[in-house]
């Protein structure tokens, strides 16, 4: 199975449309072309798919960058 970052990656890739987008711990959304509001539920949906988690209220919405973002998935897949 592909570690955590390449799973990730491989959603907003998918979701952006974009086979050559590397993420970075770094990056946020002004970071990532296209994403927009529809894009973000289009986000947060594929990356519950893949990960088999659950987001709750407007958690995914208060994390500022993508290392926030890993560091909550890591913690819920343990």
């Amino acid at each position: 199975m592909a570690n955590l970052h390449d799973q990730l990656e491989g959603v907003f890739q998918t979701i952006f449309n974009n086979d050559q987008l590397q993420l970075r711990d770094d990056m946020s959304p002004p970071d990532i072309p296209g994403w927009d509001s529809v894009a973000h539920i289009n986000l947060m949906f594929g990356i519950e798919q893949a990960f088999g988690i659950r987001f709750t209220g407007d958690e995914l919405a208060r994390l500022e960058t993508i290392g926030e973002l890993k560091r909550l998935l890591a913690s819920r897949m343990r």
